[in-house]
């Protein structure tokens, strides 16, 4: 069977992709990332276990095409807008993170036996987390909207800037000369310099004079815009690497000379299917390289460093957090989410294997460090809240004093009276409150950002800085003679237990002594009509009323006419 499928290059392929489909479906089922079961999949492969792939040559092709194709789309989202949209807050903390996480994780694999270069390039690599399983991960509990949340994806496009930053002096230190021989360090930064300047220059005028109105023509016909957007990744990212450059600096460089355009959004779109497939083959041609034999003498070293990425690195962000006045709780849940090492990782770690930098050992180890902490934070992330409620105790030192005093001060300066006490300052909550205050309510908003609480007040409304979870904080609120205590906070996918945030909320009323009314909102009619079950005086389903509400304005519109 094996020498049948050796006999047809097609036939490797196939068999490739039929079993990478069965990993793929055995890992959605056990809740695994796709990444995991890709990598299995090309350890399985490799000459060293079933001999499927024997030189892998046009699976390295396939590779090297996913990932001119990934930095082409992320060059496409790094446009000047998105830049100058960070936030000072995401920049100290994604900044501050990587500087702290190179410098110790650099210190502990130097004691742990890797020489300088070694334990540098292994660094760089740990600094970095996953976009992809961050952000779905996120995303399926409803979490993006959060506090959290968007710290966490501040500071994922802070490493996101500074990958590709690693990824261009990488390639610089990697240039030779055109007859392939090695040659002095300074001539090789002085023509990566050179072809750099060139490069960008052409590309600074094509961005000036010519990508709109090219684009412009193109885009008339969706099947030429697809084409032409991949002949430009791909022509791009083979002058590059004529050019002593990258290829994955050409792919970078070819997707920011479209980011101005009007198009790139389409051209994302359309490429997202084709890069995820051809990511399968990098991921599968990683596992290749791994060698099984000498990934014993990596398991300790791999577990060490593992641990580094799931606990003080998440402890780095919290420490950040708290410099920045944010509650322990808030520092935890970004720390966590961050708690392992990026895809970007393994392809920087590959840039510098190809490039002689490292050792397949090297890789290999990153590559199990890998497995490790995406597998693990996996779990981590989606049980955030119980890990917490076990961790809390002990995390005493990230609660800053700042965070007591606000509360204490808002507690003070507030009202004894209000008509509504409005917990989250998100948009929707914001327009709610909006909209009671205009109508000459008196509103007490509550929100545990310490941004939004400033600028609330700023604006000269009313406000606390406090916690729903925190169920200790609700003797603080003036509960006399209000009519409505609304909840308008993000729904969490934690189920309705005591972790949700709502549910805290009426049970700390209740035991307040509470008779007012209670509203909170859903996105889901199951658990709107739970809330109602249990006695809550009105559920909001924002999706569903504002959709409600446009009708009627159409249908009032229509009438008249």
């Amino acid at each position: 069977m094996i020498s049948l499928i050796h006999s047809s290059s097609f036939y490797e392929l196939a068999s490739l992709l039929v079993l990478s489909a069965l990993a793929g479906i055995i890992g959605t089922y056990l809740r695994q990332p796709l990444i995991i079961a890709f990598i299995f999949i090309g350890v399985l492969v490799s000459p060293a276990a079933l001999g499927i792939v024997q030189t892998g040559d046009e699976i390295a092709l396939l590779a090297k095409l996913g990932i001119a194709i990934l930095l082409f789309i992320v060059g496409l989202k790094l446009d000047l807008k998105l830049i100058k949209s960070l936030g000072t807050i995401a920049a100290f903390i994604g900044t501050g993170q990587i500087i702290l996480t190179v410098l110790i994780a650099f210190g502990l694999s130097y004691l742990i036996g890797f020489n300088v270069q070694e334990a540098f390039l292994i660094a760089i690599a740990l600094a970095f987390s996953s976009t992809i399983i961050i952000i779905k991960i996120l995303s399926d509990k409803r979490e993006i909207d959060s506090l959290h949340g968007r710290i966490t994806l501040g500071v994922l496009i802070v490493q996101d800037l500074a990958v590709v930053f690693s990824m261009i002096v990488l390639a610089a230190f990697s240039s030779t000369n055109v007859s392939g021989e090695d040659i002095s360090l300074l001539k090789a930064l002085f023509e990566v310099a050179i072809y750099t300047v060139i490069l960008l220059t052409g590309l600074a005028l094509f961005m000036r004079f010519v990508a709109l109105k090219i684009m412009g023509f193109i885009a008339k016909n969706q099947e030429l815009l697809l084409c032409c957007a991949i002949a430009c990744a791909i022509s791009l990212a083979a002058l590059c690497d004529v050019m002593g450059l990258s290829k994955e600096l050409g792919g970078l460089l070819a997707g920011v000379s479209l980011a101005s355009t009007p198009y790139r959004e389409a051209i994302i779109s359309r490429l997202a299917s084709l890069r995820d497939f051809l990511l399968l083959f990098f991921f599968v041609s990683l596992g290749t390289q791994i060698d099984i034999s000498v990934l014993g003498d990596a398991v300790v070293p791999a577990i060490i460093l593992s641990i580094f990425v799931m606990l003080f690195k998440p402890f780095i962000v919290m420490g950040l957090c708290r410099v920045l006045g944010y509650r322990k709780r808030t520092g935890f849940m970004a720390g966590l989410a961050l708690a392992q090492i990026s895809e970007f990782s393994l392809i920087f770690a590959a840039m510098a294997y190809s490039a002689g930098f490292m050792t397949q050992e090297v890789l290999s180890l990153i590559t199990l460090v890998g497995i490790i902490t995406i597998v693990c934070s996996t779990y981590l992330i989606s049980l955030s809240e119980g890990v917490y409620r076990i961790l809390q105790p002990y995390l005493s030192f990230f609660e800053t004093n700042t965070c007591q005093k606000e509360q204490e001060d808002d507690a003070a300066k507030i009202k004894k009276s209000y008509d509504i006490i409005l917990f989250g300052l998100g948009r929707y909550g914001q327009a709610m409150a909006k909209g009671f205050i205009n109508n000459g309510k008196s509103v007490l908003a509550i929100d545990f950002n310490p941004e939004e609480v400033r600028r609330w007040r700023t604006l000269g409304h009313d406000v606390m800085y406090g916690d729903a979870k925190n169920s200790a904080f609700f003797h603080a609120i003036p509960l006399k003679d209000v009519q409505w205590v609304i909840s308008a906070l993000p729904q969490h996918n934690t189920g309705i237990t005591h972790e949700d945030p709502r549910m805290i909320i009426i049970d700390a009323l209740k035991h307040e002594g509470y008779q007012g009314n209670i509203a909170v909102a859903c996105h889901h009619v199951e658990t709107a009509q739970f809330f109602q079950n249990i006695g809550v005086s009105k559920v909001f389903l924002p999706f569903h009323d504002a959709a409600q509400r446009a009708v009627e304005i159409v249908l009032d519109e229509i009438e008249k006419d």
